[in-house]
């Protein structure tokens, strides 16, 4: 199974309920996660927080959103961006 399909069936876990799955994604998809983080914050400038804590935020942001549902790897990323840029307008 690859990467991406790893990715799509811990989300299915997750939205399902399954306790830890969500946890399971952070290490599939940190290094993205990261990249998007250092966009945001370059797009953005002026912020107090660092890419790893803006990765941080958006992770606790998403972690306890059971009702949203998280289709594949590229929602998982465009939801991400956009809690990222949430999380950056309230900072500001």
């Amino acid at each position: 199974m690859n990467e991406s399909a790893d990715i799509t069936r811990l989300l299915e876990a997750h939205h399902r309920g399954e306790e830890g799955a969500f946890d399971r994604v952070l290490p599939l998809v940190y290094d993205e996660l990261r990249r998007i983080a250092r966009r945001q914050l370059r797009r953005r400038g002026g912020h107090t927080l660092t890419t790893t804590g803006l990765v941080h935020e958006a992770y606790l942001k998403m972690v306890d959103q059971r009702r949203l549902k998280l289709e594949n790897r590229d929602h998982f990323f465009g939801v991400s961006a956009h809690a990222m840029r949430q999380i950056l307008i309230m900072d500001h």
